[in-house]
């Protein structure tokens, strides 16, 4: 089922069985009230097959309008009654106190419960000589303060089922942005470096055919890695996939090759590190490598030819990175610029592309747990 279905999906307070307890309990004591009363015959009969009648009425909520039938049954009870606290047939009101508030809501709830009050009240007046009216108001006060906590409580499962739900679509479409970052930064790097590597071999064909060959097998390598890591990505998607035979993202560790990948392209590019990389979090060093590749490669799309230079830097706090380009590329409001920022900020840090440097220059900042590095280190 899907999350809006179990949004939209109403919570069942009671079994469909269970919802007709009412009526039954209803009867039930109304019958009890006649045998015990037993007031006028004809009106008590009049009154009990209207209480019994109405109850069937009170399980089925979604027929408008419940206090009526709830008012109804009251009168009828009160009939019955006759008067007399000792009735146990008046613990029917507390019943249709408590089912109101409990089917219909605080309103219904509190009205019933108000009727009631004025009921017992006024019976308490008319016989002065009879205190047992007070439990009866303490009674049904208490049952409908019992159903108006359990239809709070329900609708706290309502809303709670509903939260869950959107946290439930909020995590699928951040999963499915985390994939669609790193197959666009998979496919666009691969398809970069190789279309490197293809005009090398098609300018080297003629003059240099083994330098050709090597070039077009490098394509070709990365082309088959390319390959390799989008099925793993698009591996993610399946919700029985074995996780234990995934292969490993790349992390900060693997930045030199990313670099020696690109300078065996025939890209002008430098790195300097400053700091142990291999200290770093799963989680940061996936960022670090692939806000550089994608650093790289832009600017190899919009600048090529132009030097780049790749600095990192690890310290207890935080791990910085900047590349450098000698170029002017674009306006910095593409989609691979928004994916390294959207890299940087869902750890808590910063990414930033725009002219600086030599001339075109993104830096991204890390937090990083103290800590963590610590415990690393030992």
């Amino acid at each position: 089922m899907t999350g809006t279905a179990a949004a939209t999906r109403p919570v069942e307070l009671l079994p469909p069985r269970a919802k007709w307890a009412p009526a039954v309990v209803l009867a039930a004591f109304v019958v009890v009230a006649l045998v015990s009363a037993r007031p006028n015959p004809a009106i008590a009969y009049v009154a009990a097959a209207v209480a019994i009648g109405v109850g069937p009425l009170l399980a089925e909520p979604r027929r408008p309008p419940l206090l009526v039938y709830a008012a109804v049954a009251t009168a009828g009870i009160a009939v019955i009654g006759n008067g007399a606290s000792s009735n146990v047939g008046w613990f029917a009101v507390c019943l249709l106190a408590a089912w109101c508030g409990l089917i219909g809501g605080r309103r219904d709830g509190l009205i019933i419960w108000a009727g009631a009050l004025v009921l017992f009240g006024a019976e308490w007046l008319w016989v002065q000589s009879d205190p047992g009216w007070a439990a009866w108001m303490a009674g049904t006060t208490l049952a409908a303060l019992a159903g108006l906590l359990v239809r709070h409580e329900r609708d706290l499962v309502a809303q709670l089922h509903a939260a869950q739900a959107g946290l439930a679509d909020r995590a699928k479409a951040e999963e499915r942005n985390r994939i669609a970052r790193e197959l666009h930064d998979v496919i666009a790097h691969t398809l970069t470096v190789s279309l490197l590597h293809v005009t090398s071999a098609r300018l080297a064909v003629e003059f240099d055919p083994a330098d050709a060959v090597r070039s077009l097998a490098e394509a070709e390598r990365l082309g088959r890695e390319s390959l390799a890591e989008v099925r793993a990505a698009v591996g993610l998607l399946s919700q029985d996939r074995d996780l234990a035979g995934t292969a490993p993202l790349p992390g900060a560790g693997e930045v030199p090759t990313l670099v020696e990948r690109f300078r065996s392209a025939g890209v002008d590019v430098t790195l300097s590190v400053d700091g142990d990389t291999s200290l770093l979090p799963a989680t940061a060093g996936l960022a670090v490598y692939r806000i550089v590749q994608e650093a790289m490669t832009n600017a190899i799309k919009h600048a090529p030819g132009s030097s780049i230079a790749v600095s990192l830097s690890v310290d207890a706090a935080s791990v910085g990175l900047a590349v450098d380009s000698s170029g002017a590329p674009g306006d910095g409001a593409g989609l691979g610029v928004i994916s390294m920022r959207e890299r940087a900020e869902s750890l808590g840090g910063s990414c930033a592309a725009g002219p600086g440097g030599r001339g075109w220059l993104v830096q991204a900042t890390l937090p990083l747990d103290a800590g963590r590095l610590r415990e690393a280190a030992t």
